[in-house]
């Protein structure tokens, strides 16, 4: 594989799970990666500063890349996929996304994923539209401050994400431009959730290439390494940077034995295109 030049970052909120989070950005490093990216990684929005320094001081120590940021994004492993969208969250996001701004500046990372979240049942989905477009816009104003950029992106599973489809996004995205007037939002482009939803890949990444901010892969089914599904990922990825987009590539798969074993060690910390992280 890997017939393009695009460089690589590891997700350490669902890869190196068998250690513990502070050492998995050292085991990316031994591995041969020289970025990585990561969920939020605490249970709380603002958790205490000693937390927040040791995640740093992890990243810093390893010598890698802290590439992509998440957001807040709820009770994940009770079912939440972010609070951007819920009205009885906002002021806990906005504290959330200081904090994230914070943690830019301090690892140099420039690119922060919000999760829109689920359907919430009791309120109508026209503030939960309202909300998000709120909120979204407060995060980008935040992370302009460090020149950072806020991704968005469709999310596939049993949960009611409101947001399954590349077309979905570019709505949202749209919207905030034209009513906030934010320009420092992007589509985040993971390769697994929009086929498993049901987009056409190829269409897709032609159409958006322009407002991809941010890759991530997975193969399908399966949600694991590449070369274990149906998704030509090299293919798309080779097509990606043919048509000019430049950011990284998150690795996010539930890996397999060996989970890296499809890619070269010499290509897991290639710097061999342009070195901005997005197509802006």
């Amino acid at each position: 594989m890997t017939a393009h030049h695009l460089r690589y970052d590891v997700n350490c909120s669902i890869l190196f799970t068998d250690l513990p989070l502070l050492k998995r950005p050292a085991a990316a490093k031994a591995a041969g990666f020289d970025a990585v990216e990561f969920w939020w990684p605490f249970d709380e929005a603002v958790p205490p500063a000693a937390e927040v320094n040791a995640f740093v001081e992890a990243v810093g120590d390893a010598g890698v890349q802290l590439a992509g940021l998440n957001f807040f994004a709820g009770d994940m492993p009770g079912g939440d996929r972010g609070v951007l969208s819920s009205p009885a969250h906002s002021a806990e996001f906005r504290d959330n996304a200081e904090l994230v701004a914070a943690i830019g500046a301090a690892t140099g990372c420039r690119s922060f994923n919000a999760l829109y979240g689920n359907r919430i049942a009791f309120i109508s989905r026209e503030l939960q539209d309202e909300t998000a477009v709120a909120n979204l816009a407060f995060a980008a104003e935040t992370v302009a401050r460090i020149g950072g950029t806020v991704l968005v992106e469709p999310v596939s599973g049993p949960f009611p994400y409101l947001l399954r489809t590349a077309a979905d996004v570019i709505a949202v995205l749209d919207r905030v431009r034209a009513e906030r007037g934010v320009r420092n939002l992007e589509f985040l482009a993971d390769l697994y959730h929009l086929t498993v939803n049901g987009d056409d890949l190829s269409k897709v990444l032609a159409e958006h290439v322009e407002r991809i901010g941010h890759v991530q892969i997975a193969d399908a089914p399966g949600r694991h390494e590449p070369g274990t599904g149906g998704i030509d990922i090299d293919g798309h990825l080779s097509r990606l940077e043919q048509a000019g987009y430049r950011g990284r590539v998150g690795l996010e798969y539930v890996a397999t034995e060996p989970g890296f074993a499809w890619l070269p060690r010499e290509r897991r910390a290639a710097t061999v295109v342009p070195a901005n992280e997005g197509n802006g």
